[in-house]
């Protein structure tokens, strides 16, 4: 209950309300904790499927940073989608898996997040039939595009490399985000408990500063430091 928290419980709920709590934690204890605990990026593309039922809308966030980081390189990706739009439109409407597709330039990198059913292989497979030209004009001006364009002729390279491009989709549920990351680091992530306070109590012995970005309130004491486990006898 709120009003039986002691003065180190209301001190330890408001650090993530302060401001220099956040200055801290972003200047040093972040940076050291991505040091201590340094972590592997996570491989897009869709999770693997078991049921038919798990193809329906999935994501693709494909992000492409272009060669020319500057007002100029956003306006020609601005213009090459803007030329090939009814290509586009008539593209999304042949492939008939679409749900959503759309593009998008986001700093200095076009993006193409969309919705659709079915296999990766196949989506992007339909669309180099389908609208392969536009693909050739919008990754020409991406870092990297020249590789594998045409895509007509370079199929399984240009998949490949949307594959590599397209950022990882956090699951449904925390554990299996947890597995991935443990799997992607060597662990034994194929198997494991689902009960998150088991996750915590693992990491109660060790310093762990990213992990202190939780609602203090709704958790209960912040896990990282080993006194912070013992607060309740500092009343």
């Amino acid at each position: 209950m709120p009003g039986d928290e002691g003065w180190f419980d209301r001190f330890v709920n408001g650090l993530p309300e302060s401001d220099v709590f956040k200055h801290l934690a972003s200047w040093f204890l972040v940076p050291f904790g991505a040091r201590r605990m340094p972590v592997k990026p996570l491989p897009g593309g869709p999770h693997p499927a078991i049921q038919p039922g798990d193809n329906l809308q999935c994501m693709m966030n494909l992000i492409m940073p272009l060669k020319i980081k500057s007002p100029i390189g956003r306006a020609d990706a601005a213009k090459a989608i803007a030329e090939n739009k009814d290509a586009i439109f008539a593209g999304l409407n042949n492939v008939g898996t679409v749900h959503f597709a759309r593009f998008v330039i986001v700093g200095d990198n076009i993006c193409m997040f969309s919705v659709y059913d079915g296999d990766f292989t196949n989506y992007i497979r339909d669309f180099i039939a389908t609208i392969g030209g536009v693909f050739n004009a919008v990754v020409k001006l991406v870092e990297g595009g020249d590789d594998v364009i045409p895509c007509e002729e370079k199929v399984e390279a240009f998949i490949q490399w949307v594959h590599e491009r397209d950022l990882y989709q956090v699951p449904d549920t925390a554990t299996d985000f947890l597995r991935d990351q443990e799997a992607l680091n060597g662990g034994r992530a194929a198997s494991g408990n689902d009960d998150l306070t088991c996750f915590r109590a693992k990491w109660s012995c060790s310093f762990a500063p990213t992990r202190m970005f939780r609602s203090a309130a709704a958790t209960g004491p912040i896990p990282g430091f080993r006194w912070l486990r013992s607060a309740n006898n500092w009343r």
